[in-house]
């Protein structure tokens, strides 16, 4: 009976421990995916993505439009530089980012 307890103890802990770390890693994504739709506000930034060739990247294309769920009002109420949701949008343009490249 003890046994049984304990391991019933230890799997309750050992599963809190899961969900705490799932958690964890939430918030960690969250932030950085923040952190990265803000930098989109600062022009230098938008010009050292495109200088180094990161906008022709398939992947990243994708990824821009994957964070288009910022949009939502649900979390653009955490954006500071809400003119970071207009540049976003306009990165989901092929024309825009390949643009990009040319500015001095």
């Amino acid at each position: 009976f003890l046994i049984k307890q304990w391991y019933q103890r230890r799997v309750r802990a050992a599963s809190e421990d899961v969900v705490m770390e799932a958690q964890d890693e939430s918030m960690k994504r969250f932030t950085v995916e923040l952190e990265f739709v803000q930098c989109l506000a600062n022009p230098e930034y938008l010009n050292y993505l495109a200088q180094h060739n990161y906008f022709k990247e398939e992947e990243i294309a994708n990824y821009l439009k994957y964070l288009l769920y910022w949009k939502d009002p649900k979390y653009a109420k955490f954006i500071k530089y809400p003119q970071c949701l207009q540049l976003l949008e306009l990165l989901q343009e092929p024309r825009f980012r390949n643009e990009l490249v040319n500015v001095p």
